[in-house]
């Protein structure tokens, strides 16, 4: 693989990440990439170790997701470099995020992720943001890591009927 290719990999990248108004995780880049067909899934994986080492991106893990933040060095980067993207991918970008904004959005703004809290508790903390805005933000102990994982699986699939039943709860 010639580094020309890698080189516009990690521009698409930084691309993508300076182009959202969310944070995005890693595999919502590899969906787009990989269903673009622009380079494989090992190619991929030294691109974003790369651009990491060369701290133009910092990984941050939350439970089952790595979300991307691009540091300023990898602005400054983008800036000088982003006219080497041909004009035709970042139409394609541009478009995927027309086209997918909301399901992008969505899976960026309800999140679960859980720490040991003792030597048999697991706290479990959760969020669902709209517009930037945190509309839940709760915590809860689970008696394992089994449990804990448990509560952010759930979390991602029933945030929406949690947030409601708690509002209508309260208001009531």
């Amino acid at each position: 693989m010639g580094s020309q290719y890698l080189q516009l990999y990690k521009m698409i990248v930084l691309y993508m990440l300076g182009k959202s108004d969310i944070q995005l995780s890693k595999s919502q880049i590899y969906d787009f990439i990989l269903e673009k067909e622009y380079t494989n899934f090992l190619t991929l994986q030294e691109v974003f170790s790369e651009l990491s080492d060369s701290e133009l991106i910092i990984e941050r893990n939350s439970a089952n997701r790595t979300y991307l933040e691009m540091t300023s060095e990898g602005k400054t980067t983008l800036d000088y470099f982003e006219n080497r993207i041909p004009p035709a991918i970042v139409n394609e970008i541009n478009d995927y995020f027309k086209q997918n904004g909301v399901k992008l959005r969505n899976e960026s703004s309800i999140r679960a992720d859980y720490f040991r809290a003792g030597e048999n508790d697991y706290t479990v903390h959760m969020t669902a943001k709209e517009n930037g805005m945190t509309l839940v933000d709760i915590s809860l102990s689970t008696p394992s890591e089994e449990a804990a994982q448990a509560v952010c699986n759930q979390w991602q699939k029933k945030n929406a009927d949690i947030y409601a039943f708690l509002v209508g709860e309260l208001m009531s």
